[in-house]
């Protein structure tokens, strides 16, 4: 399964209720697997919404069948401490601290807390201490912003 296939697929869906795909997870695990979709608006989203989306998004995957065997659906707010999936997503967010972890080890190291100081076509800046890491956004594996508190 390809995830910008499943995101093509369940993006209707989640406009129809109102809201916006913020991005989304696929943890296969034989019959334990898990997606898990964050979905978002202006306002921020409730329960009620992630239950409507969650089940139009069940409807269309019935459907399409786009997943083999068992799996569970989780749909949420991103929350604060919100992942980021796309390069629009980070230059959204600069100035704030982040979680990052990479696919490979880049000078010895793949997790990282820092700024995100900015974006630069496909290269993501962050800053840590005295130190600045240029990173291209295709080695992240994953990243979430620390919430501030």
């Amino acid at each position: 399964m390809q995830q910008t296939q499943l995101e093509l697929t369940i993006t209707p869906a989640i406009k129809a209720c109102g809201c916006q795909l913020w991005g989304l997870e696929f943890s296969p695990s034989g019959k334990r697997s898990v997606l898990r979709v964050y979905i978002d608006t202006e306002t921020g989203v409730d329960i009620e919404q992630c239950a409507a989306v969650s089940r139009q998004i069940s409807s269309v995957l019935d459907i399409e069948d786009l997943i083999s065997g068992e799996y569970t659906l989780e749909v949420s707010s991103p929350g604060l401490d919100r992942p980021l999936f796309t390069l629009s997503q980070y230059e959204q967010n600069i100035g704030m601290v982040i979680n990052l972890r990479l696919r490979a080890p880049f000078e010895g190291r793949r997790n990282f807390k820092g700024l995100l100081a900015s974006v630069n076509m496909d290269k993501v800046m962050l800053q840590l201490d005295q130190d600045e890491y240029e990173l291209p956004f295709e080695s992240i594996e994953k990243a979430n912003i620390v919430p501030q508190l």
